[in-house]
């Protein structure tokens, strides 16, 4: 008898030394969707420094109020990278449109949310996505048994704090794993 699959979804994938994929090196992942189908996830810790909020609601005709914040643009993964997808607290749903995640996090793809954050409401914690990071059937647990992945409980002040170059070190501390005694050579016993 085969165990049923433990969902990844609402955990933080952290990329181990030595991944062989640059665009993942050091990435912190909030991962949204996981089964026996894939898995769909957002990298939480790489800003990209040449799209900034303004610009795209620019972009996309939508009219900034007084109150709008100041939300980061982040290389959500190398899927599909013109399409957005803000990650964000369940304070905020859009009826039809939000996929929650878990209790705390929640996913909506439609420019609904972004008129409202550029309106300064919308919900309290959240960071915009450009592209996704995402997995067929198995691919994500075969990375993991390769040691290319760690999965650890996702915390707030991770996923959604503005101190990108310390979410990797902070994620791996998380595991109780200081990041300077890791290698980059994986093994077996």
């Amino acid at each position: 008898m085969t165990p049923e699959p433990t969902s990844l979804a609402g955990r933080l994938l952290v990329a181990m030394p030595g991944m062989g994929d640059p665009r993942f090196d050091h990435a912190v992942i909030y991962l949204c969707a996981h089964s026996e189908d894939g898995a769909m996830g957002l990298i939480v810790n790489k800003p990209t420094p040449e799209v900034n909020f303004p610009d795209l609601l620019d972009q996309l005709e939508i009219v900034p109020g007084p109150e709008t914040r100041d939300i980061r643009v982040y290389y959500g993964g190398p899927v599909e990278g013109a399409r957005g997808f803000v990650l964000h607290s369940t304070d905020y749903a859009s009826e039809g449109a939000t996929m929650p995640v878990d209790d705390d996090v929640g996913l909506t793809a439609t420019l609904d949310v972004l008129e409202e954050l550029a309106k300064g409401r919308g919900p309290t914690s959240s960071l915009l996505a450009l592209g996704y990071s995402g997995w067929g059937p198995g691919q994500l647990e075969g990375e993991i048994a390769s040691n290319g992945w760690l999965t650890c409980p996702a915390r707030r002040d991770i996923v959604f704090g503005r101190a990108n170059e310390h979410k990797w070190t902070a994620a791996m501390k998380s595991l109780g794993i200081d990041p300077l005694l890791l290698s980059d050579a994986a093994g077996r016993a």
